[in-house]
């Protein structure tokens, strides 16, 4: 992004959330930059994010539009441990990898990471994560900060590239075994007796002391 948009971006809070209507916060800034979407539609920014998104497009600032939603505190997702089954749904919806937790196994919330965008809790089988609220009395960038926001951003960043390697390495061809030269047959076939006889070594008796 460069221009308008750059800088629309560089206002919002980076939570990801989609609430907006866009996949994501450089999405959004794209679209108001070109006209395509209100500077209204970001509740984690709440006024005071309409406000600075009215600053640089030198637009009216407006009422939050409440069909993204309301302005309210900043919630951090808690996973009931007890109901969680491993299934990862909610580690690859998370935009900053705030869960951890492999197949399988329970899974838990960083809680420095998370940034309240409630991804998780639609993409959970069996609704097991809750919200609780983290900053009771202060909503849009009051319960928010600037620095916050720049750590979303850059572990956005991360997951996009995780996913983005997983991808390859999924589609990627299984490697295709070098043919075997002379040697390297005789060397196999020597090592696999060398190791029988050393498995055959172990299993016999001790001899009988004299």
């Amino acid at each position: 992004m460069i221009g308008l948009a750059a800088r629309i971006h560089s206002a919002l809070p980076q939570t990801q959330c989609t609430r907006c209507g866009y996949p994501d916060c450089a999405g959004y800034a794209q679209a108001v930059a070109d006209g395509a979407a209100n500077i209204n539609q970001c509740p984690p920014g709440g006024a005071e994010g309409i406000a600075r998104l009215a600053r640089l497009t030198g637009r009216e600032p407006l009422p939050l539009d409440s069909q993204f939603g309301t302005e309210g505190p900043r919630a951090m997702a808690v996973i009931d441990e007890a109901w969680c089954i491993g299934c990862t749904l909610c580690l690859d919806a998370c935009p900053t990898d705030a869960i951890v937790g492999i197949n399988k196994r329970m899974h838990t919330v960083i809680e420095a990471h998370c940034t309240g965008c409630e991804l998780c809790i639609p993409v959970c089988p069996v609704d097991c994560i809750s919200l609780e609220v983290e900053t009771p009395g202060r909503t849009g960038w009051q319960a928010w900060s600037e620095a916050q926001a720049e750590a979303a951003l850059q572990r956005y960043k991360l997951h996009g590239e995780h996913r983005r390697v997983d991808k390859l390495q999924a589609n990627e061809p299984a490697p295709i075994a070098e043919p075997q030269t002379a040697d390297t047959r005789k060397r196999s076939i020597v090592e696999a007796a060398l190791a029988r006889a050393r498995a055959a070594s172990q299993q016999r008796p001790p001899a009988p002391k004299p």
